[in-house]
């Protein structure tokens, strides 16, 4: 099996394409393993938080939102993006709060997850959240979606069936289901 470093390519030069409220995009030069040039398109983004959050029910919180660059309403769970230098965990629990009223007891992570490693740098960092209490939702300005609760069971067998695509939740309900046997 090769070693990490067989497998490395190195940066030559980095060059902004463009740098927006969200995402920047650079096209750098780089170095294959064994020295030839290559080109590589790199989206970067302040990375993401999101929160599988669990009833004593052992329903999971989700909300569903339209994602535009999909055209459609998608099922996930609470999510949000970091703000530069932001403490994932805080974070998480603020976007739990905002988006579905739920305030957690406890807290653990499940873990890091890359989302599309070809070409963003983004990293989501993925929770899972118990002993809930519930207030009002308080959305952003722009933000509208509808919080529902379903059991991880159905939401697992959704996933295995396409029917849940967002790749955080996706992740996060398999992770749960394997663990909370």
């Amino acid at each position: 099996m090769p070693t990490d470093n067989s497998l490395r390519e190195t940066t030559l030069a980095r060059h902004v394409i463009y740098d927006g409220r969200i995402i920047t995009v650079r096209r750098d030069e780089a170095a294959l393993p064994d020295g030839k040039p290559c080109i590589r398109e790199v989206v970067d983004h302040p990375g993401g938080v999101a929160v599988a959050a669990l009833t004593e029910e052992d329903e999971l919180l989700l909300v569903r939102q339209f994602r535009y660059p999909y055209g459609e309403v998608l099922l996930e769970i609470p999510a949000g993006k970091l703000e530069r230098g932001e403490d994932p965990l805080a974070a998480g629990l603020r976007e739990l709060r905002e988006e579905t009223g739920a305030s957690a007891g406890q807290v653990d992570s499940l873990g890091l997850f890359y989302p599309t490693p070809g070409y963003c740098a983004e990293v989501i960092h993925l929770y899972v959240a118990r002993d809930l209490t519930f207030s009002a939702q308080a959305l952003d300005e722009d933000e509208y979606l509808e919080a529902l609760r379903m059991p991880l069971k159905e939401a697992a067998a959704r996933v295995l069936r396409g029917e849940i695509r967002d790749g955080k939740t996706q992740a996060a309900v398999l992770k749960l289901a394997m663990t909370e046997r």
